[in-house]
């Protein structure tokens, strides 16, 4: 072996047990959102992951070197251009828009903490599109929407359908009451 050959060792296991636990987390994730937290303290992004939580989604701290390992030949591979300095992975297994929202509040009240962006689809996002999600109804809004939706025909239905009985039912008993007068 020459003395310009370089020693290539094996990763320590550690490093590659958290190298599985982000592919773990990759793997269930609808989207992924990467933020900047420098200059927050250990209470103010447990303030962050307690705002997530409700909309299923995590917020962790990785070394960014074993995130871009995890992430590479994934559909979350646009994220390598987002890992530079302090950041933050936002992994969402719910509602994105709810977990956008949350992320986006959290920011309003913490100006320290920066969306830079995240991925989702396999579509890398602007931190505009994060906000542009965070816009949007939450998953039960729409449901709702939609479901307000389908039962307003129907309902509209059914009370022209109630109406039919109650006009001929007026309508005879107009009929009865005139011959009642004509016989009188």
């Amino acid at each position: 072996m020459s003395e310009t050959a370089t020693v290539e060792r094996a990763p320590r296991p550690e490093k590659v047990a958290v190298v599985e636990e982000i592919v773990g987390k990759l793997s269930g994730a609808q989207a992924v959102f990467v933020s900047e937290y420098r200059g927050l303290t250990v209470g103010q992004l447990a303030s962050i992951r307690n705002a997530l939580r409700p909309s299923d989604a995590e917020h962790v701290v990785y070394k960014n070197t074993l995130a871009r390992l995890a992430i590479k030949d994934t559909a979350f591979a646009e994220l390598d251009e987002l890992l530079v300095g302090p950041t933050g992975l936002t992994f969402v297994n719910g509602d994105v828009a709810a977990a956008a929202k949350a992320i986006r509040e959290s920011a309003k009240t913490l100006p320290a903490l920066v969306i830079k962006g995240g991925v989702l689809g396999g579509n890398a996002l602007s931190p505009a599109d994060v906000q542009t999600l965070a816009d949007l109804p939450s998953r039960e809004q729409l449901l709702a929407q939609f479901a307000g939706a389908l039962q307003a025909p129907l309902a509209k239905t059914a009370r022209l359908l109630q109406a039919v009985p109650a006009k001929f039912a007026y309508g005879l008993n107009a009929l009865i009451e005139q011959q009642e007068q004509a016989a009188a």
